[in-house]
């Protein structure tokens, strides 16, 4: 496996007022993502995994600083680009390893033929199969929004405006074409993530005026589990 880079990750909760504002000010400064075409978005659906004991669940929740998170990530709806991802964090710093899957491959994980999976060649996959068999990784929830995405070479900056924030609930088919996603966040926010190499321009920096924003530090995996309670006294 390759060596693991890893990037500053902040993020924040804004409102629609903050949004525009800042949205107007990077239009001026970055390019829109080359992924994003014609309507600057595109719609990403991922399946989370966890393991028996809710690891990623309850190392977020603990606030303990390296981190591990499984996923399978899709793009607007359609199989021709299938992931399934690592996602590591390092306090402020975040990498990302993926591997690409086939649908036949999706589905016959969906179908729990873990076996697709144990491929010696593939790190990723061969650490992922030991989950499942090890540790009983299984999926639990499915994250669903729109991203807006900007980027800057200078810094390699990466901004997006994550909105619509939507949880399959009991749902894990990631392309149940019946999958009716619910909001997941209460108020009307946006998620603003701010992913850099190792520093961000100062005239990004001005335009994003992070220090008025509200950081947070819920992930979407952990806003969307929220909906999984099954007793009315457990509180994520």
């Amino acid at each position: 496996m390759s060596k693991i880079k890893f990037r500053n990750e902040l993020k924040f909760f804004i409102n629609h007022l903050q949004y525009f504002t800042i949205r107007q000010r990077l239009r001026n400064l970055m390019q829109p993502d080359e992924h994003a075409g014609s309507t600057g978005e595109y719609h990403i659906r991922s399946l989370y995994f966890d393991d028996f004991s809710n690891t990623a669940l309850n190392d977020k929740l603990g606030g303990f600083r390296d981190r591990k998170k499984y996923r399978i990530r899709i793009y607007n709806g359609q199989d021709k680009v299938i992931h399934f991802e690592k996602k590591l964090k390092r306090m402020d710093y975040i990498a990302k390893l993926k591997e690409p899957l086939t649908r036949e491959m999706y589905n016959r994980i969906m179908a729990g033929d873990y076996e697709v999976l144990n491929v010696p060649d593939k790190p990723l996959f061969t650490e992922i199969y030991n989950e499942m068999h090890d540790n009983l990784l299984r999926p639990k929830v499915i994250v669903d929004y729109v991203r807006e995405p900007y980027v800057c070479h200078n810094g390699n900056v990466r901004i997006t405006f994550d909105k619509d924030l939507r949880t399959g609930l009991h749902a894990v088919d990631i392309f149940d074409p019946e999958l009716a996603p619910v909001k997941a966040i209460d108020e009307d926010l946006i998620i603003l993530e701010v992913k850099f190499d190792e520093y961000i321009p100062g005239y990004i920096q001005t335009a994003l005026q992070l220090e008025g924003l509200n950081r947070q530090s819920a992930s979407k995996y952990v806003i969307c589990r929220k909906f999984l309670k099954y007793n009315s006294w457990e509180d994520y």
